[in-house]
């Protein structure tokens, strides 16, 4: 019976700590999206990737 009231006192404990887990790594998303938006959006980005669309877009078969 002992044994039982352990695992049940552990798996709360747990609980707690997945929460915190989800929190830290949506936060951590979420910084990680803002900076590749800025990326993405800098001028130099976008020249490169318009270079490079263009370029597929005029291939020659």
């Amino acid at each position: 019976m002992f044994r039982r009231w352990r695992v049940a006192a552990r798996g709360a404990r747990d609980r707690g700590m997945a929460t915190a887990e989800y929190a830290v790594g949506t936060l951590a998303a979420c910084a990680f999206a803002a900076v590749l938006y800025k990326v993405v959006t800098s001028a130099t980005v976008q020249a490169a990737l318009r270079s490079v669309i263009e370029r597929a877009v005029d291939v020659q078969f």
